[in-house]
């Protein structure tokens, strides 16, 4: 059975502040998705949440960037948005950037992982959703080491599956083009550039040996579409394992590593991303650290058999804290890179007002200094 699996995420509105969701807009994207299955839209659907993002994961029939599939996303968004505004939840709507569909949520606000397959006789997927962080940098270096580090993915080595190797589909998100690197003869030059994150960000993987599309990434940047700070991009991610593909474990070990990624407080500083099962996912401390959850589906038919909680094993205490360790450490630099995101990446928060503020203040080096206050 060939079989589309979309996962649309947006914040529509936090409880409390930016750290979780209401039960209330779930429950109401519930009812708007589940009316679509009982018509035949969809074949099935999950409505998840990490931190304040509500992630719709859906399978369909009707393939990737369909206006249909799309328009229902950003109905379900619209109604949550309404259960937001009457609860007065903070920044309620505001991934929706406009006030009318048109056709496709991409480059409207929501982010967007949409894959088509055809389904195997066992078709595990994994969804992996985050918080307080953006796309390239939360993906990014996991997707090298699932797809391209030996040491990580041992069927890189020892299994004739994936021995051919992966292609990797990489976006320049600020020229708005791609390129993609075949692995591992092009290894070297794939990590020139997606080591920036935040101008280069893997969108695909695809299996060299049978062609088959293996992980896909959202790789929106909420920034640029709205040109000011709104909110960080929260990204999401699909994952197939097993079979020409790595195994869960090998899958899940890319996060044993809490690395450092851009977001957290006010999208502005540089924390660990955290692995944490479904009931740890709320962002508290300094409106973090940054979180990612994992839920782990069979696809059978087009049904989502879970999820599982992948994250939510003793396995990864150890990741989180060491996540926690690194929190302590990078917060006692205050407002001083490296904790703070470096100047040119401040463009996109809210920091230039205050710079714009500021602006006739700056003199010549060989002007006097002036006496008085200001």
């Amino acid at each position: 059975m060939r079989v589309t699996l979309s996962v649309i995420k947006a914040d529509v509105g936090g409880y409390v502040g930016h750290s979780s969701m209401h039960e209330a807009l779930i429950e109401r994207a519930t009812e708007v998705l589940a009316e679509a299955r009982d018509r035949g839209l969809v074949y099935d659907f999950r409505v998840l949440n990490v931190g304040d993002d509500l992630e719709l994961i859906m399978t369909h029939g009707r393939g990737a960037d369909n206006p249909e599939i799309h328009g229902l996303a950003w109905k379900a968004f619209e109604a949550a948005t309404e259960v937001a505004k009457g609860l007065k939840l903070y920044g309620a709507g505001q991934d929706l950037l406009s006030d009318a569909f048109s056709g496709n949520v991409r480059g409207m606000g929501p982010g967007c992982a949409e894959m088509t397959f055809e389904e195997r006789r066992s078709e595990p997927v994994i969804v992996f959703m985050a918080d307080k962080t953006s796309a390239g940098s939360a993906f990014n270096l996991p997707l090298y080491r699932m797809f391209a580090d030996p040491f990580n993915t041992a069927g890189l080595v020892i299994s004739e599956a994936l021995n051919s190797g992966f292609n990797f589909e990489v976006h320049d998100v600020l020229e708005h083009r791609k390129i993609i690197f075949s692995c591992p003869e092009e290894l070297y030059g794939l990590l020139a550039f997606i080591g920036s994150p935040l101008r280069y960000a893997v969108k695909a993987v695809y299996s060299r040996g049978t062609g088959e599309v293996a992980a896909v990434t959202s790789t929106e940047r909420l920034s640029l579409i709205a040109g000011r700070y709104v909110g960080k991009d929260d990204p999401v991610m699909i994952v197939r394992a097993q079979g020409e593909f790595p195994a869960v474990g090998e899958v899940l070990e890319a996060f044993s590593h809490p690395h450092l990624v851009e977001g957290w407080m006010r999208g502005s500083h540089h924390g660990p991303l955290m692995p944490v099962g479904f009931k740890d996912a709320r962002c508290t401390r300094f409106d973090g650290p940054p979180r990612l959850v994992a839920a782990g589906f069979q696809v059978s038919e087009g049904r989502l058999i879970g999820p599982v909680d992948l994250f939510g094993d003793p396995a990864f205490d150890k990741a989180r804290e060491l996540a926690l360790t690194v929190a302590d450490y990078i917060r006692r630099h205050g407002p001083f890179e490296p904790h703070r995101l470096p100047m040119e990446e401040m463009e996109y928060t809210t920091l230039p007002k205050l710079m714009q503020k500021l602006r006739d203040r700056w003199l010549p080096i060989e002007a006097p200094v002036p006496t008085g206050g200001f």
